[in-house]
């Protein structure tokens, strides 16, 4: 198809089989950087209905599954925003998180130890995803959102602020106790474990 004196080459595959050959992978890319199932789900089928409408922008540079995990990319970032939105008029509950564990200036009061080497290793399996995701779930909603615009979805310290509207001190310090809350989580959850069964 030419537009404009431009080769544009439309989606090739049925939209019909997106759900099929892409839902699964889009589900738990989305699981992984939001707390609630239900939310996942709502946002791949924005995502898919945004692919929908825009199949015939398609260029085809990048595999279908990229092109549609690109686009609930731009809807994840949309939550976040709408959530950090709403959390701005109502107050945060930080219950979860041991205020204790920071001084006065959101530093760590004490370091903790690195796991052990065969705990690292083993970090790609799925029993360790599943246990973080559990574990991002406990966290405060605006602590897990910082979290996971900066760690998983790797963006700039200066662009997340920008999404959630909050000071990069603020980011900082949500960062650090997103960071030793999961620690604490998944030294219960998985770390203990594993050295259970070993024993």
């Amino acid at each position: 198809m030419t537009r404009g004196g431009d080769d544009v080459r439309v989606c090739s595959s049925d939209p019909a089989a997106w759900v099929e050959e892409h839902g699964e992978a889009m589900y738990r890319f989305a699981l992984l950087r939001v707390r609630h199932p239900e939310t996942a789900e709502e946002l791949v089928q924005e995502a898919l209905l945004s692919a929908l409408n825009a199949r015939r922008t398609f260029s085809q540079r990048s595999s279908e599954r990229t092109w549609l995990i690109g686009i609930l990319k731009h809807k994840l970032i949309d939550h976040y925003r709408r959530t950090a939105n709403r959390q701005r008029t109502e107050s945060a509950d930080s219950s979860a998180i041991d205020d204790n564990a920071f001084n006065h200036r959101g530093l760590w009061r004490a370091r903790v130890a690195r796991w052990p080497g065969a705990a690292a290793d083993n970090i790609e399996t799925a029993e360790f995803w599943e246990a973080f995701r559990t574990c991002v779930q406990r966290l405060p909603e605006p602590v897990a959102n910082a979290f996971c615009l900066r760690e998983v979805e790797q963006m700039t310290s200066e662009e997340v602020c920008q999404v959630l509207g909050i000071s990069p001190s603020n980011l900082w310090t949500q960062l650090h106790r997103a960071r030793l809350s999961l620690r604490e989580c998944l030294e219960r959850k998985w770390f203990n474990k594993r050295v259970s069964k070993k024993r």
